[in-house]
Order: C-alpha cells, then structure tokens, then sequence
C-alpha cells in the first residue's frame, strides 16, 4: 500500500481522511499544514509532520509516492498544488471517491480530485484536476469540470453542462441542462440557474442573476 500525505488539516481535510480511509487503497503517512495547526498535532488520527518546504524530505524520510491537497477554496487549492508542484516534482497527486458515490464506467476523473459521499456522477461527464464534487451531489451525462472547480452539497447539475475553471457551485443550486458557467464564477447557493452565465461573476436567485463580478481569487466561503 502506498504511503500518501494530506496536505491541510481543516474539517475538508477530515472528510477526505474518512474517504481514503474507507477506499483503503492508501496509508496515511501524515498531514501537511502552512497555517494555523503546528506539527504534532493531530486530526482524526493522524499528525501534523511538517510544511510544504519539507515535503521533499518527508517523501524520503517515510518513502511517500503523493497525496492529495485537502483544501476547500477552489482558488487556495490551486495555490498550494502549484507550490508543491515547484518544491517535490516528483510528488503524484491522487484522486479519492467515497464507496458510496455511483459513477458510470465512462466518467473520467483527474488527478487530485476528490468525490465525497451519496454523490452520483452519469456517463460521459468528464472532471478535470483537482475537483470536487461533495456530498449527496449529482452530475447527469455529458458534463465538463475544468480544473479548480468545485461542487457543493446537494448541487444538482442537468447533462451537458460545463463549469468552468476554478467555479464555485454552492449549496443546493440547480443547474439546467445545456447550462454553461464561466470560468471563476460563484453560483449562490439555493439558486436555479437556466441560462448560461459569464466568467468572473456572482449569481444566485432563482431564476439566478448575475449580481455583481469577482475577481481571481476572491472570497465565497
């Protein structure tokens, strides 16, 4: 079994802890935190050992092959991904998908993406690097995530939609088929969207409206 890090330690961090616990495909070597939390601390187990700097040295030190990046905001993930990317160059990140989560044969999944439980994802939808797709939320045929981008819980999202790239879908939105969401938009949570919206936006209500631009980066959680 291969040994992996989960960088972060916040409540994100502890639901994808349970996940690769329960896909047991992966030993938990320990935790990566930059912030807040320092090393020899625990969460769910497992203890802080170090920062990214020291990720290289960790990787030798407990033969770790990769790990995923436990943080929520789309824009942070990113961040920190590309920082490991620069430190460890050989570091692999990987995906976790809960058992419970029904995923038809032909969906693709990429790396560092992360599937959380009672989610249902059908056949030809395509998830880029670094996803997620979160609690009791569902993804009908045909759709695209891009990189970055993230579905909250009970989101229900109609075939043949794209999201893109670092997008935000909140908390039991809707979204109608044919829909496209541009790159670094925040749909509200609660809102029905039924027609496409631009990049760099906030919107909610229902139907959804565009309410006011955002840039790269901004608060939404």
């Amino acid at each position: 079994m291969e040994n992996i890090l989960i960088i972060g330690a916040s409540g994100h961090a502890k639901v994808i802890i349970d996940i690769v616990e329960r896909e047991n495909r992966f030993r938990i070597a320990g935790l990566i935190e930059n912030t807040f939390k320092k090393p020899g601390l625990k969460c769910c187990g497992h203890e802080i050992i170090g920062t990214e700097e020291r990720i290289p040295v960790i990787m030798k030190e407990l033969k770790v092959s990769g790990g995923i990046v436990a943080i929520g905001d789309n824009w942070n993930r990113a961040n920190v991904a590309k920082a490991i990317m620069k430190v460890a160059p050989g570091f692999r990140f990987v995906s976790a998908v809960h058992p419970s989560a029904q995923i038809a044969r032909d969906v693709t999944i990429g790396d560092g993406t992360v599937i959380m439980a009672g989610t249902v994802i059908n056949t030809a939808t395509k998830i880029g690097r670094f996803c997620i797709i979160n609690t009791n939320a569902s993804v009908d045929h045909d759709c695209i995530m891009e990189d970055y981008s993230s579905i909250a819980p009970g989101a229900a999202i109609g075939g043949t939609v794209t999201i893109g790239a670092f997008s935000a879908i909140s908390i039991g939105a809707n979204i109608v088929h044919k829909v496209k969401i541009g790159e670094h938009t925040v749909v509200g949570a609660g809102a029905t969207v039924l027609k496409d919206i631009p990049p760099y936006a906030v919107t909610y209500g229902s139907p959804a409206k565009v309410i006011r631009g955002r840039k790269a980066g901004d608060n939404y959680l």
